[in-house]
């Protein structure tokens, strides 16, 4: 699998819009790598983790294809993670199919859990359906429960965040690899861990929310430094080895 990331940063974005303090002026003024949309990331080019409200930044500064997904999975709810606004417009009126070709056009599955969907499940039933019903379909999850997707087999799993949100981050499979995304959450909740240790899943690449940084208490639901050493370390013992990439 081929993994691609456009967004790292939490909520505000870094620099954040409205902030004067000494670290947002220095990412203004040195720009580049300093500078950090929100939350997003592709497998192979075809399946979309999260459609943050920086999708389109994404589309016109890093080549981002829209038009070459087959699913989009989304780890919850808040905006930096689901702008579901954006979504309607891959009706006909304004995501033309190719050549004209209505009957080709297939809804793109969205999946996340009811509790995180229902913003977007609403849009789809009172504004998308109305105008084209081969735009989009909304696809809850279950958590724990595998979902089979272009050869792919993709877990949510139980996330340590805004659990009114039901939130979970994702488990991707695929011909013997292993990706384990793990955003946004704090250390992993126990009936997680139980699902990862006794699932024999040996994980080739995997990605930790690191938001707080050194200080493990200023964002609630996050992890820092030291959590994440502390999902490595135990990760180690069972579903990894030193060979995965630790991000």
């Amino acid at each position: 699998m081929k993994l691609k990331i456009y967004g790292t940063c939490a909520a505000e974005g870094f620099p954040a819009m409205f902030c004067s303090c000494t670290v947002c002026e220095n990412a203004r003024k040195w720009g580049g790598k300093n500078i950090r949309t929100r939350s997003q990331a592709i497998i192979d080019d075809k399946i979309l983790i999260d459609f943050s409200a920086d999708t389109y930044l994404h589309i016109l500064s890093y080549g981002l294809d829209l038009r070459k997904i087959k699913a989009c999975f989304i780890t919850h709810g808040h905006d930096d993670h689901l702008y579901p606004y954006d979504l309607k417009y891959r009706i006909e009126k304004y995501g033309h199919s190719k050549e004209g070709k209505k009957e080709n056009k297939k809804p793109l599955p969205v999946f996340a859990t009811k509790e995180s969907g229902e913003t977007l499940k609403k849009i789809i039933e009172n504004e998308v359906n109305k105008k084209d019903e081969n735009a989009l379909e909304f696809k809850e999850l279950t958590l724990f429960e595998g979902v089979d997707i272009e050869g792919y087999k993709v877990t949510p799993v139980k996330a340590s965040h805004a659990q009114s949100l039901n939130p979970c981050f994702y488990i991707f499979e695929k011909e013997g690899k292993a990706i384990l995304w793990a955003h946004d959450t704090g250390y992993f909740p126990d009936e997680t861990w139980d699902y990862i240790e006794n699932s024999g899943i040996k994980f080739d690449f995997v990605s930790l929310d690191c938001t707080s940084t050194a200080d493990e208490k200023a964002f609630s639901h996050h992890m820092g430094l030291k959590s994440c050493c502390d999902v490595k370390e135990r990760l180690l013992k069972k579903n990894a080895d030193e060979k995965p990439c630790f991000y």
